[in-house]
């Protein structure tokens, strides 16, 4: 099975983690995972700093490679919220609750362009251990950290 996912992946959290374990699991063996890693100038448009692309593709690599996945795989660049999931041939796509929205626009376009839908796989997103999401926004402001654990705040 043809699998594909993306996203920014930073800091890359549980929360990515899982998204990416699903995507993986769902390829089999025999499959593929096409991870779409956001571009510089397309990820520039987040509420907090992001790392240079090559700083997070690395880190995506290396838990890729560490993890010792079997499927293929392949990172490519993402310069929109679609990147090549309009046209590319592929059976799965695998989002998280936050992002199920996208999956769905990208099904009404394949079907408007006479491509065939593809399944859409959502997990469910980490929580941490206040109960909220796991997000890059909340590791960027210090609330978390890459697993969810509470950061302490000194109170003056």
């Amino acid at each position: 099975m043809k699998v594909m996912v993306g996203g920014t992946f930073d800091p890359l959290h549980d929360g990515h983690k899982r998204l990416l374990s699903r995507s993986f699991d769902l390829a089999g063996r025999n499959g593929k995972v096409v991870i779409g890693l956001t571009t510089d100038t397309f990820a520039s448009k987040k509420t907090h700093p992001i790392r240079l692309f090559e700083i997070r593709r690395n880190e995506l690599v290396g838990y890729i490679v560490d993890n010792k996945y079997p499927a293929q795989w392949v990172v490519e660049p993402l310069n929109d919220r679609f990147g090549s999931a309009l046209d590319a041939d592929f059976d799965a796509i695998v989002v998280s609750e936050e992002t199920l929205p996208v999956a769905v626009e990208i099904n009404r376009l394949r079907s408007e362009n006479r491509r065939k839908k593809v399944d859409i796989h959502q997990i469910c997103c980490v929580l941490a251990e206040d109960g909220r999401w796991i997000s890059s926004t909340r590791i960027f402001k210090g609330e978390i950290d890459i697993h969810g654990h509470v950061l302490s705040r000194d109170v003056i």
